[in-house]
């Protein structure tokens, strides 16, 4: 098992004595090799004072000016380390206080020199923590006496010598290379590599699959080990796996095509019936998967180390193998153990009046595809009279629920999007707007879920990985307004108030009716903060949740909803259900009709400590991982808009400005395309920049106030908001940046001889957005 210095470290929290024993478990040190290098990392980190050992144990030494983040650095060698926590300034490191870090890599920084109110402070790299490139793009070129890897990334400036192996690197001259690091930098020795495979003669020669997973390191099959694993897995449910469990199989349940990547991977289904007292009870079961991955094993860490299911257009990377889906989906006509959410609805108003959360065991009757599922709430379909039945109630309860989530502030953006194969708020913290009534009904029905867990493990005090999304800054909100008011929408709010998220949905309904509403709703999204996961419980903005808001109906595509099962586990099988054992009378503490009774501790302090420790263990692993995996996702799409732009080069275009800046304006197309090549079934979404020095006609100006570049001569203007015709003048397709030019008012392009403009993604650098001001 390979471990980093990061995951070793995470294991030593409060100042607390930890054993090497528990260390190997915790890391997976099965074999003598494994051991021997913990040895040695333990030993490393003593004699530098990162740790200490005492009566044959070790403690983590607290010093207040290290910190540790994560490295960044530009094209031109400016490197500075991003600090977890929010707000906190970035670091500035130089080159020869680097320590052989490189770009993306998680290091303790060491502060050499505060900063002042103009300059950032300056550091140190103590310790590599964590490597980011593993296996990285590359160029192959020929040196005397052997071969060298030019990284493709050119924030990584420095080259790799090659380990000979079976494949003629003589042939791959020049050519674009999938290379696995050997041995980073070392003293004087530089960075070993291996080619693992030739991708081709460039970037565009290469399969966009291949370029994302190669450069984001992301494994295409599981270990042979973690395969035996799965394939170990009980292949029935036991005796003994029944008991304490609520058994549910003669309720009627459906499933509906939750994900489509997999007719194995079946995480939820639904039941729905009507209570004597005229009320709903629905059911919201999840498998329990749980039960088959156990802490510390090899399949946890596996999961662990992906964090979540990657999609990469029709490939689809699992989280775990097949094995392990095969054992706890819920799949039609077999026993599944489960838990489930019993909900109790008004009949009426829909509003939540109870719930349990038990665990089950379910059979499910139906199972229907998404397409099957839209036949019957569009009354097109074949189903029996109980799936249709069901379906329609369902729909009607949804309809409810998203009245009362937005009635309390939930933000809903029209906006396109992909499909969000988890059906939650996404990525960007709120939901989207959709066409589609099943995505719809699967929304609301986790949204719901995700909330009442919350709600319990808040109300009986327990450790949770919270999801959190904070406010808005008031200094983003104003600036938003004033663009907003060049649009044409007059809107205020004052300086000192709190955001809240009713304000914003306010905002959204003013944006709706303006002509400007898309790049409005772009600018008011651009302000959201991302959605972090942490041990500390905080509101989520865009569901309006203050009290607390978790992620719990993904446990075989997500690493925190699989924590939440065993946090749930953690609190029916420890927790105290009365204050101490003289009392008689207990509570259930798996409703939610015991929130209002319990005055007294429900973990005992210790167990307490120890379950908010393991969870704070992996919290920076599994946001770390969530940042790949959006940033891969987002690679692949621009790779596949860069290869369509790439043939409609020349071709002109209208469009919609939705960015200023000193060196020219962004310009969102729109790009007409067949149904069968929209990408993720969405309209293609596609940005340029039309650099100014692309701007013959007159020398312009750029003012930040009203986003706009402004023509000394001529007072023409670029604002934010105009629309405006280009041209594709250029496309770059490995760095998806797409070279505009404006088209005058007789239909011809201007003239240039070599494009200057380029789309910048919305992952870029801001220092390499500097690149383009000092052209």
């Amino acid at each position: 098992m390979e471990f980093s210095i990061a995951t070793l470290l995470a294991n030593f929290t409060d100042d607390k004595l930890v054993a090497r024993k528990l260390l190997e478990k915790k890391l997976g040190c099965e074999d003598d090799e494994s051991i021997q290098k913990l040895e040695i990392a333990l030993e490393i980190l003593e004699k530098i004072g990162i740790l200490a050992k005492e009566r044959g144990k070790y403690r983590r030494i607290s010093e207040d000016s290290l910190i540790e983040a994560k490295l960044r650095c530009s094209s031109k060698g400016f490197c500075f380390a991003i600090q977890d926590v929010e707000a906190a300034e970035d670091i500035y490191i130089r080159e020869s206080h680097l320590s052989n870090a490189w770009n993306g890599d998680r290091v303790l920084v060491r502060i050499l020199k505060e900063g002042s109110r103009r300059r950032s402070p300056e550091g140190e790299v103590k310790l590599v923590l964590e490597r980011s490139n593993h296996t990285l793009l590359a160029r192959i070129k020929q040196i005397e006496g052997g071969f060298r890897a030019v990284p493709l990334d050119d924030r990584l400036l420095f080259e790799l010598k090659l380990q000979e192996n079976k494949i003629k690197l003589e042939n791959a001259i020049d050519h674009l290379a999938h290379v696995q690091v050997l041995r980073y930098p070392l003293a004087q020795y530089p960075p070993l590599g291996k080619v693992v495979q030739i991708l081709g003669s460039d970037a565009e020669a290469a399969a966009d699959i291949d370029l994302v997973t190669c450069k984001h390191d992301l494994s295409r099959t599981f270990p042979a080990n973690i395969e035996d694993a799965a394939a170990k897995l009980p292949k029935r449910i036991l005796k003994a796996d029944r008991k304490n469990r609520l058994d549910l199989t003669e309720k009627f349940t459906i499933s509906i095509g939750f994900n489509a990547d997999s007719v194995i991977v079946r995480e939820n289904a639904i039941s729905l019936e009507e209570t004597e007292e005229g009320n709903w009870l629905l059911g919201f079961h999840i498998a329990d998967v749980s039960h088959y991955v156990q802490p510390d094993e090899a399949l946890d860490r596996e999961a662990l180390r992906r964090g979540r299911t990657v999609y990469l257009g029709d490939l689809v990377l699992q989280m775990l193998p097949d094995g392990v889906a095969a054992r706890s989906s819920l799949v039609t006509g077999s026993d599944r153990l489960a838990i489930s959410f019993l909900i109790t609805l008004d009949g009426e108003t829909g509003v939540v009046l109870e719930w349990e959360i038990q665990p089950s065991v379910i059979n499910v009757d139906k199972h229907l595809n998404q397409k099957q599922a839209l036949g019957v709430l569009v009354n097109d379909t074949k189903e029996s009279p109980e799936v249709i039945e069901m379906l329609q109630q369902l729909q009607a309860l949804a309809t409810v629920l998203k009245e009362q989530r937005l009635a309390r502030g939930s933000l809903q953006l029209n906006l396109p999007c992909k499909q969000n194969p988890f059906y939650d708020e996404g990525a960007s913290g709120c939901v989207t707007e959709t066409d589609s009534p099943v995505s719809c009904l699967l929304t609301e029905l986790v949204l719901l879920t995700n909330k009442l867990m919350a709600n319990h493990l808040n109300a009986l005090g327990v450790p949770a990985v919270w999801r959190v999304q904070g406010a808005p800054d008031p200094e983003d909100v104003q600036e938003m307004l004033k663009l907003a008011i060049n649009l044409g929408v007059e809107l205020a709010l004052p300086d000192d108030i709190e955001i809240q998220p009713l304000d914003y949905q306010h905002l959204t309904k003013v944006f709706a009716e303006s002509a400007s509403e898309q790049v409005l709703t772009y600018l008011l999204q651009d302000t959201l903060k991302p959605p972090v996961y942490t041990t500390n419980q905080g509101g989520h903005f865009g569901l309006a949740l203050p009290d607390g808001y978790v992620h719990c109906t993904a446990p075989l595509r997500r690493y925190p909803d699989l924590l939440m099962q065993r946090v749930f586990y953690a609190l029916i099988e420890n927790g105290r259900d009365r204050r101490n054992t003289r009392v008689k009378e207990r509570v259930n503490l798996r409703s939610s009709n015991s929130h209002g009774e319990i005055n007294w501790n429900v973990l005992a302090p210790e167990l307490h400590q120890e379950l908010q420790i393991d969870l704070a263990r992996v919290i920076t692993q599994i946001n770390d991982r969530e940042k790949e995996v959006q940033e891969a996702e987002a690679d692949l799409e621009g790779l596949k808009r860069a290869a369509l732009m790439k043939q409609r080069i020349g071709e002109v275009f209208s469009g919609v400005i939705t960015g200023v800046q000193s060196y020219g304006f962004f310009v969102e197309i729109e790009v007409p395309q067949p149904e069968s090549e929209e990408i993720n079934h969405v309209p293609l979404r596609v940005e340029g920049l039309v650099h100014v020095s692309s701007l013959k006609d007159d020398w312009y100006e750029y003012r930040a106030r009203q986003q706009a570049l402004f023509g000394r001569k001529n007072r023409a203007s670029y604002r934010l908001g105009d629309r405006v015709s280009v041209q594709v003048k250029s496309v770059d397709y490995y760095r998806q940046q797409i070279d505009l030019v404006t088209v005058g008012s007789d239909g011809s392009p201007g003239d240039r001889d070599e494009p200057t403009g380029y789309y910048v993604p919305h992952n870029y650098e801001s220092d390499d957005l500097d690149d383009y001001e000092n052209e």
